[in-house]
């Protein structure tokens, strides 16, 4: 009774609300006032919390977050959220990694009790549809909230943890509320192949492009207006003084690896390219200290980062590397390989530099060969990368192929775009 009477209170006496009608099923968080010529990044949360979690009073809340789900001063939201009686907060929903991030690729942390909060933690990892739904269902909930920091490739797993959640919630008859972060290798473009149907696994359920260029916000509303099966009631909370053009650098938030493979933005950067090589047999950089930079395996030498150099792909550098992964792929042993120096973010195509480092590794190194489950096919969305490849097409080929299906994706997500 004291929550729901504080909640009338402030209700009755909120200034001004700040979430002003957006698109259909879709509400936007007006901008506060900040200092003339300021442009401060502030994510949907801070929005959220700044106007007194308006959009959530009077509702019994979950939320789907993982260690990404901070604030500015690097405390977690669900903290922050579980101190606070102007908001009921009574669930999470733990995705791959975990809720507080303690399990590896792969694994989740299962159901438990948050030693900090003493809130329930429900494990999404690899559930759907109507299993998912059921445990929407038992947390009690009415609304599902979705803060987790995406890395822009459409493999990255978390943005298929959203789809399936809104789709869950949807058969639970629950309202799904997306927090917005920024894409931290900016939202400037697609890039790349778009999945084809037949290979929707959990690193890719629908059509859209390698690279997506887009936030979680914008994904959730292409999601719920393309591909769902029926919408969810949805709402999104806008950020504040991002640009599509923007780095992560340029938030001023402090970084947290949304996974334990993605130490930096700067491995977000190459991820949607050189993730590749998880469908072949050389190393990804799993097990040292810049996964995703450093490629290799034993038997590859000097002449793959010459091979590659000679390419003039734009924004960036390879170098001669060697390198003893901890784990994974050639765990304990010395592999020759390259470290990728990207030294021109804008100009850099991390798809198209992937696909350039495939080709050359195959060439250079007689010992390459795909992963016998092809999983290549799901990383790229069909079997025409891998195809080419073994015919002998070059980069410039490769990238030609997919090109006509880009456009057509680019064109559908220019439709849910929501920043300049």
């Amino acid at each position: 009774m004291r929550r729901l009477s504080r909640r009338s209170l402030l209700a009755a006496t909120t200034a001004a609300a700040a979430f002003s009608a957006g698109p259909p099923s879709t509400a936007t968080a007006t901008a506060a006032q900040e200092p003339k010529g300021a442009r401060r990044l502030r994510t949907g949360f801070d929005r959220l919390a700044a106007d007194g979690y308006t959009l959530l009073r009077a509702e019994r809340v979950g939320i789907v977050t993982n260690p990404t789900g901070i604030t500015r001063d690097a405390r977690h939201i669900v903290d922050v959220m579980h101190a606070d009686d102007r908001v009921n907060l009574v669930a999470v929903f733990g995705p791959e990694h975990g809720f507080r991030g303690t399990a590896q690729a792969g694994g989740s942390e299962g159901r438990h009790d948050d030693p900090a909060t003493g809130l329930p933690v429900y494990d999404t990892y690899l559930k759907s549809g109507q299993p998912l739904a059921d445990i929407f269902t038992a947390s009690g909930v009415d609304t599902v909230v979705f803060d987790i920091q995406d890395v822009g490739a459409r493999f990255y797993t978390y943005i298929w943890t959203l789809y399936d959640c809104m789709e869950a919630a949807r058969l639970a008859g629950k309202r799904f509320v997306v927090l917005d972060r920024p894409n931290p290798v900016t939202g400037r473009s697609a890039q790349g192949p778009v999945l084809h149907k037949e290979f929707a696994t959990f690193v890719g359920r629908e059509p859209i492009a390698q690279a997506h260029g887009m936030t979680v916000a914008e994904l959730a509303r292409l999601f719920n207006k393309e591909f769902l099966a029926a919408p969810v009631p949805l709402d999104t909370v806008l950020m504040s003084g991002w640009k599509r053009s923007d780095f992560y650098d340029a938030s001023g938030l402090p970084w947290v690896p949304p996974s334990p493979n993605m130490p930096t933005p700067d491995t977000a950067l190459v991820y949607s390219g050189t993730c590749l090589f998880e469908g072949t047999n050389l190393s990804e950089g799993r097990g040292t200290t810049r996964p995703f930079e450093l490629l290799g395996a034993e038997g590859i030498d000097r002449r793959w980062a010459a091979e590659v150099a000679q390419l003039g792909l734009p924004g960036v550098h390879f170098r001669e590397a060697y390198f003893a992964p901890t784990f994974s792929k050639f765990q304990g042993k010395t592999v020759g390989g390259v470290q990728i120096h990207v030294h021109d973010r804008a100009a850099y195509d991390p798809v198209r530099t992937g696909i350039a480092l495939l080709v050359t590794a195959k060439k250079v190194w007689s010992g390459f060969t795909w992963r016998p489950d092809n999983w290549i096919d799901k990383l790229t969305g069909s079997t025409r990368v891998r195809t080419m490849i073994d015919a002998g097409a070059s980069a410039d080929e490769v990238v030609a192929g997919w090109q006509g299906e880009l456009v057509a994706f680019r064109q559908l997500r220019g439709k849910y775009l929501l920043y300049r």
